[in-house]
């Protein structure tokens, strides 16, 4: 699975960090997501989903 977001639209509500800390991250100074893993672990596939689902901003987009 490879993992994009687009820090454009993200509003840095952290859903996804709750959802897959190992693989987002957030910026410090406007919590705008932060990619942390591009292709995460086959493990994390549905962690990394969830994330996906619950971004309120629609700002993480898989490819599988």
């Amino acid at each position: 699975m490879k993992v994009v977001v687009d820090q454009e639209k993200c509003i840095g509500s952290g859903q996804c960090v709750l959802a897959a800390a190992d693989v987002f991250d957030q910026r410090d100074d406007d919590a705008v997501v932060v990619l942390l893993q591009e292709h995460p672990a086959a493990d994390r596939d549905e962690d990394v989903r969830q994330a996906a689902r619950l971004c309120p901003a629609l700002a993480i987009e898989l490819d599988e």
